[in-house]
């Protein structure tokens, strides 16, 4: 993906969330594309895979389903057995990388403090852990900008050439966030409204 201009970035969807964060400046070679980014973390790297592995299975899913309910249903609780134990290995994960912090995210890029400042357009790897879903995401991103605030810095970032996978994966995750949030305000008007 390319850089976004102004009105590009405004197409996404942004929301205020609290993940787990790891910011890494990115080699020279990384940079220029000319290696794969890999996280040395194993666990992290299976939560990932686990999570590219269903997304990429749901359609055949779906398949299945329209011919067969009951294999639908054993691979359905199969599914969920498997999302159970990413959400173990999540844990353990976060523990590795640390504390969730307060984001602001989009499939476009991501906004978070930092304690020090990041040159704009500096590259970086960003590897983010999203839950409840035990989500594991390491993608490249570039610095739109980075302004003082309090203590620390307030740091934007582009992503940089996700996958198709990665952006929809995002997408969901975004999806369901808002869908959540919008629950949540409807659930708090209607019990205000019993008061």
């Amino acid at each position: 993906m390319s850089t976004l201009d102004e009105e590009d970035r405004r197409e996404y969807y942004r929301i205020d969330d609290s993940i787990a964060l790891e910011i890494r400046p990115l080699s020279a070679a990384e940079a220029a594309g000319q290696e794969v980014l890999q996280d040395a973390s194993p666990l992290f790297n299976l939560l990932s895979e686990l999570h590219l592995s269903e997304f990429e299975s749901q359609h055949l899913l779906r398949q299945i389903s329209e011919r067969d309910r009951n294999l639908a249903a054993f691979l359905k609780s199969q599914n969920k057995r498997i999302d159970l134990l990413s959400q173990v290995i999540a844990i353990t994960v976060l523990g590795q990388i640390g504390e969730p912090q307060p984001v602001i995210l989009s499939e476009g890029g991501i906004d978070f403090q930092h304690p020090t400042p990041i040159a704009a357009d500096a590259r970086l790897s960003i590897k983010l852990v999203l839950m409840p879903q035990a989500l594991g995401l390491l993608l490249r991103a570039r610095v739109t900008h980075c302004d003082a605030k309090g203590d620390g810095y307030d740091i934007g970032t582009e992503f940089e050439h996700p996958t198709d996978a990665q952006r929809q994966l995002l997408a969901r995750y975004i999806l369901q966030k808002q869908a959540q949030e919008r629950r949540l305000a409807r659930e708090q008007n209607d019990s205000g409204t019993l008061n």
